[in-house]
């Protein structure tokens, strides 16, 4: 017998919704055969028989006149599998407008003695449509208790919700509707008291306060799901991420709130069904706030326009075309020396972007003269200039690379930016830059230095040119960003410490005390992208990195989270040039803020045109010689501040007169 309802049920629940007619009609046939019941009750089978014509036909008219309220109140409309509680009151009301009405005529044919519509009394009218609510929400119910026993997978994961009454109820209807189910529902997780210990849904509500590692123990518990509306407490709270994840559970969120749609607190129906749950990594748990930006006003500037892309193969470049081939522009240039991954990006654009006109071009930034080429052929209006080198270690043993390809390949694309009218050329600088302690921070430094140096030499000449013509000329704007380290780009510790917790560890890491910044790539190429198309030149932008992270920690929470077993963390002592902390400003800068509250300016000291440019050739040509020692000498020349640490350029360091 139970093979059978279930092959019932199972054909019944593969169907998508029962049509309104067949809905209707049900509760038409309850409020039918209800009235025949309750005359039945209150008389007798021989007075019922007797009497079955004018029984029918009364029947039959209650049936009719319980379309009014259904259609008022549109019961029909729902889905019976889904039914909630504002469905079952939609019966309530539709029946009390019914039986209104029934009562009416109930009373009017009895005061107009007309027998064939009088065979229920007014007070069985009542009990009738009351009988009838019973029925229909007993009906929702038990279709409804069906289809979650139907749905209920032994494979299916026992979950508590994080968050109750804010968003918690519509990310519980969200999973229960799910066929086959991915979760089963034992219960929620509040911060608020008032309903502690309460039932919702039909499981129990625990508090903060209680024992949840217990509970997750008591209840089987194999997974925690975070209301969206909850998203960013949760991630502020390491106390109760701990629990969890010392329990062995895993955690599934989904957008924060600001992305759901939301009335009066609770998601609405429409967004509970669209929720889409992610197991998390160690990036959602990290300490930070989520960054909004304004890019439909970036998009009104990008759209329709020549944009040039260096280094669009990278992690922090790649991000950027994406993000600006969504805004339509008249076409782009993108530029990296990486073959293969460029090749990446070919593939890319022509499968999302199709709609978007594309050169994709191998070649490095030092080689002025296919630069050259490309500016007076392609004729950009912004340049966003991704491409460095960018590894600590390797610039630390290759500091001439470093100048030929971060320094002298800035210079030929910021030179060029001015010759051929670039608008507004963008480079992304890095937290390293500040008190440089190795060759890549120090390169990048030197970079900040020029573009500004150049920025200021264009304006001073425009306005020497308006006072000596009264004419207004045009010149690029150069604006620098600088931030630090971005979630999942290649070559940071996350993807390496999934790889060593992947192979049994160890994990390792430098110091137990360093601790670093970290923000997403993409919210890091927002930021890049409002500051960039927003500035008025001669900037450099620093970003609020939020909440410095403890790379030890980080190594423990990637370990915890992956349920790895018998992992240990070594460390193996900082790197050449590496520090303990970094900076987005000097101990001399100060800020000022702007049009957005996570993007300040640095206040930095302003330097002569001709005498970094000659500096710069003159390193330039140093590094041409690949002597090291003489290279770095130079930088330190140039960037005072750059003071070397745990490196073999240190003895330069000492060798300084006492007076810098």
């Amino acid at each position: 017998m139970s093979n059978v309802i279930k092959k019932i049920t199972t054909w019944y629940f593969s169907k998508k919704v029962l049509p309104y007619w067949v809905i209707l009609l049900a509760d038409t046939l309850i409020v039918f055969l209800s009235a025949i019941f309750v005359y039945w009750v209150a008389n007798n089978t021989q007075i019922a028989f007797e009497h079955r014509r004018a029984l029918f036909f009364s029947a039959a008219l209650y049936a009719v006149l319980s379309w009014v309220g259904a259609r008022i109140f549109r019961t029909y409309s729902g889905v019976l599998r889904f039914s909630s509680f504002v469905d079952l009151l939609k019966i309530g009301y539709a029946n009390l407008v019914s039986m209104a009405l029934a009562l009416v005529v109930a009373i009017g044919s009895d005061l107009l003695n007309i027998e064939i519509i009088s065979a229920i009394s007014p007070l069985s009218t009542v009990f009738v449509f009351l009988f009838a609510m019973l029925l229909m929400w007993a009906m929702r119910v038990l279709v409804k208790l069906m289809y979650d026993a139907a749905n209920t997978d032994s494979d299916s994961m026992r979950v508590l919700i994080y968050g109750a009454l804010t968003g918690g109820i519509g990310l519980a209807k969200n999973i229960r509707s799910q066929s086959p189910a991915q979760f089963e529902l034992v219960g929620f997780i509040t911060h608020e008291h008032r309903i502690k210990n309460m039932k919702l849904l039909g499981v129990r509500v625990y508090s903060l306060d209680d024992d949840i590692a217990h509970v997750i123990k008591k209840e089987r518990v194999q997974g925690v799901l975070v209301s969206p509306l909850r998203v960013k407490e949760f991630r502020e709270n390491q106390k109760i991420q701990d629990i969890i994840i010392g329990a062995g559970c895993k955690i599934f969120m989904s957008h924060e709130a600001e992305e759901a749609k939301v009335h009066n607190g609770e998601l609405t129906d429409d967004s509970s069904e669209d929720v889409q749950l992610r197991e998390v990594s160690v990036e959602d748990l990290l300490p930070r706030s989520e960054i909004r930006v304004d890019m439909k006003s970036v998009g009104e500037i990008l759209t329709g326009k020549r944009i040039l892309v260096t280094g669009s193969a990278g992690s922090i470049g790649l991000e950027i075309v994406k993000q600006i081939a969504k805004f339509k522009p008249a076409s782009m240039m993108l530029i990296d020396q990486a073959e293969t991954p460029q090749h990446d990006v070919r593939l890319m654009m022509a499968k999302d972007f199709p709609d978007v006109p594309c050169e994709v071009v191998v070649t490095s930034i030092s080689r002025r003269t296919r630069m050259e080429y490309i500016f007076s052929s392609f004729r950009p209006e912004y340049v966003f200039h991704a491409a460095a080198y960018k590894h600590v270690p390797m610039m630390e043993d290759n500091p001439s690379e470093a100048i030929l390809n971060n320094v002298y390949g800035t210079k030929v694309i910021a030179d060029l930016s001015a010759r051929y009218g670039v608008k507004k050329f963008v480079m992304i600088s890095t937290d390293k830059a500040v008190n440089p302690t190795n060759v890549m921070g120090c390169s990048k430094r030197i970079c900040e230095i020029y573009v500004q140096s150049l920025d200021r030499k264009l304006k001073l000449d425009a306005i020497e040119n308006y006072r000596a013509t009264g004419k207004k000329k045009e010149y690029t704007q150069f604006v620098t960003t600088r931030f630090g380290n971005v979630l999942g780009s290649n070559g940071s510790v996350i993807p390496l410490f999934r790889e060593q917790i992947k192979n049994g560890g160890p994990v390792t890491v430098t110091d137990e005390r360093i601790v670093r910044y970290f923000m997403l790539i993409p919210e890091a190429c927002k930021l890049v992208l409002e500051a960039g198309t927003k500035g008025n030149g001669g900037e450099i932008f620093v970003f609020d990195m939020g909440q410095p992270v403890k790379i030890a920690d980080l190594a423990k929470r990637m370990i915890q989270l992956s349920n790895a077993k018998d992992v240990k963390i070594e460390f193996t002592g900082l790197r050449e040039g590496e520090k303990l902390y970094e900076e987005v400003l000097n101990e001399l800068e100060g800020t000022k803020p702007t049009f957005h509250e996570k993007i300040r300016i640095a206040q930095v000291r302003e330097y002569n045109y001709d005498e970094v440019s000659r500096d710069i050739d003159a390193l330039v040509d140093i590094s041409k010689q690949f002597d090291d020692m003489a290279t770095v000498r130079k930088m330190k020349e140039i960037v005072p501040e750059y003071i070397s640490n745990n490196s073999k350029y240190e003895k330069l360091d000492a060798q300084k007169p006492e007076e810098a």
